[in-house]
């Protein structure tokens, strides 16, 4: 019997190992992943992290787990295929075994969202990306395309710009919604294009990438440019499927908790992006994990 088992092992989860560990709780950290850190693994840079501006977001991932570590939390690779509410316990089932625990804390995270066009899936992995800082080396002196307008859109561009001949940035509305300073920097680069106000018609090509099809959505008019490489970066939904119907949801499917990171259902805790706020930033979910941890021990006490 675990007093609190963590599933997910990004920011979130493994602020909540520490701050779980040096309160004494026993844990276990399950994480489908080889490696932990979440989405901050394929970050090239963190700049808004205190006190570690600059840091890439790999080393930052294996600095939280080496200090997770360090504390004795205890790691297992496994995936969860459902959580089960018995009351004052739960049961947590992985494919091979299941375990039983006082708390459960999902720090799950969230994944890329999709245009959902034509030819998206089809080249996934054939020139049509995820992750900037993960592919953008293979697209070096070569046409790319980021979609969006937000903070990860941006970023992507500048890092792309870098080495890539061109980058188009296409989004839908007629102003960004990312932070001023990187529309500023982004402005500057000689070799981004903008166009603003148009959408993603299908993305083309046969064995690889060769264009998109966008439309004007001021004009109606459709136009077609060439390129190899396509990055989408239209935001983030969150992992819930082994919430749905376990714990309340907002319209979005990030799960309803307050600033303790308890959900509606007793001794069940949700921490970082998946959780419903207003900001999702690595430091917001490690602050998130903190909370947690702190709360999850309050319940095992009183239990």
């Amino acid at each position: 019997m675990y007093d609190l088992i963590i599933i997910g092992s990004g920011p979130a989860g493994l602020s909540a190992a520490v701050y779980a560990k040096r309160a004494g709780l026993n844990l276990l950290v399950l994480e489908k992943s080889p490696m932990s850190g979440g989405q901050v693994l394929n970050t090239y840079e963190v700049d808004n992290y205190l006190g570690m501006p600059g840091v890439n977001g790999f080393d930052m991932g294996m600095a939280f787990r080496a200090h997770a570590e360090k504390v004795g939390a205890s790691f297992l690779e496994a995936e969860v295929i459902g959580v089960e509410d018995c009351g004052k316990t739960k049961k947590v089932m992985t494919r091979k075994e299941t375990f039983e625990t006082k708390t459960v804390l999902f720090a799950t995270g969230a994944e890329h969202a999709h245009l959902n066009v034509p030819g998206e899936e089809e080249l996934g992995g054939m020139g049509v990306s995820y992750c900037a800082t993960c592919d953008g080396a293979f697209f070096r002196k070569k046409e790319v395309a980021v979609i969006g307008g937000g903070d990860v859109a941006l970023e992507d561009a500048i890092y792309l710009a870098r080495t890539s001949k061109k980058v188009t940035l296409v989004h839908r509305r007629d102003s960004f919604r990312g932070a001023h300073t990187l529309q500023e920097e982004l402005l500057k680069l000689p070799n981004v294009e903008i166009l603003y106000s148009h959408g993603v018609n299908r993305i083309l090509g046969e064995d690889m990438v060769e264009g998109i099809e966008l439309t004007d959505l001021k004009t109606g008019e459709t136009k077609t440019v060439s390129l190899q490489g396509v990055f989408v970066a239209v935001g983030i939904r969150p992992t819930n499927e082994l919430l749905k119907g376990l714990v309340d949801m907002d319209e979005s499917g990030y799960v309803i908790a307050g600033e303790d990171c308890a959900t509606n259902v007793p001794g069940i805790y949700v921490a970082g992006d998946l959780r419903k706020k207003p900001i999702r930033q690595i430091i917001t979910a490690v602050s998130d994990g903190a909370n947690a941890a702190v709360a999850a021990g309050a319940y095992c006490s009183a239990q």
